[in-house]
């Protein structure tokens, strides 16, 4: 099937993930995912199967316009294509940092892409997030993360915030946080700190087309994150609080 892509691609730039290379991984039966202003929307055949598409590239961070792009597309495919799965491809660098974008309410634009992803859950949609290339803070929280499950690519990039800027907000040393990182995934950035935790469910190689039949098959109907980062040993005292709270009893 002839994909439709842009008839000259462009370089994706430094450090950049052209999307159109994982996508046709991912997507051998063809795709219709389409590119405008670092937004990606459309549509992929898997097994046969049609799913919806949506997503960033470019690395751009998720502004107003984005947040609400991607919100509209989710809206258009729970009205317009009953129970299809929803794949989330990311690549940002977080939440836009810029006056306007917080004038205008950035956090209710997330929140309402957040609500959006979860009434397409409630109507049978399974959704499924993808870090191919960079993921970071806010932007991250309200794509992938917000998926039923999400995974990452090997050489994708996971952090909430880097080291440095971790040290200077919490004023303590760069040098006792690239210590911490070591042996406790919160502080280190990476795919497979994020598989440690239980935010990512798997870190794709090899046949990725694969990799996504098998994701959108699985039962994630229960949120497992929490086990998971505890039998992984990456998030230790989660499950327990919530199993507390549950219960309504003390911690021990």
């Amino acid at each position: 099937m002839q994909t439709a892509v842009p008839s000259a691609a462009q370089d994706a730039g430094a450090g950049q993930v052209d999307w159109r290379a994982p996508a046709q991984q991912l997507f051998p039966q063809g795709h219709q995912i389409v590119e405008k202003d670092n937004f990606l929307s459309g549509s992929a055949k898997v097994d046969g199967i049609t799913v919806a598409v949506v997503g960033t590239t470019g690395h751009t961070p998720i502004g107003v316009e984005i947040a609400l792009a991607q919100a509209v597309e989710i809206l258009k495919t729970v009205n317009e294509h009953p129970g299809r799965p929803i794949v989330i491809l990311v690549d940002t660098q977080g939440q836009r940092l810029r006056h306007r974008d917080e004038m205008l309410g950035i956090n209710s634009y997330m929140a309402h892409l957040g609500k959006c992803v979860e009434l397409a859950r409630r109507h049978g949609h399974r959704v499924i997030g993808l870090v191919y290339d960079q993921a970071l803070s806010g932007g991250f929280i309200t794509s992938g993360l917000i998926a039923d499950a999400c995974y990452a690519l090997p050489e994708a990039t996971i952090r909430v915030m880097g080291l440095p800027a971790m040290a200077r907000i919490t004023k303590v040393p760069e040098e006792r946080l690239t210590e911490l990182a070591k042996s406790n995934p919160v502080f280190a950035p990476g795919p497979e700190n994020y598989l440690r935790m239980g935010g990512v469910a798997e870190i794709w190689s090899g046949d990725l087309a694969q990799a996504m039949r098998e994701a959108l098959s699985a039962d994630r109907s229960a949120d497992r994150r929490a086990i998971a980062g505890l039998e992984r040993g990456g998030r230790k005292l989660a499950q327990r609080v919530i199993d507390a709270v549950a219960d309504d009893v003390p911690l021990d």
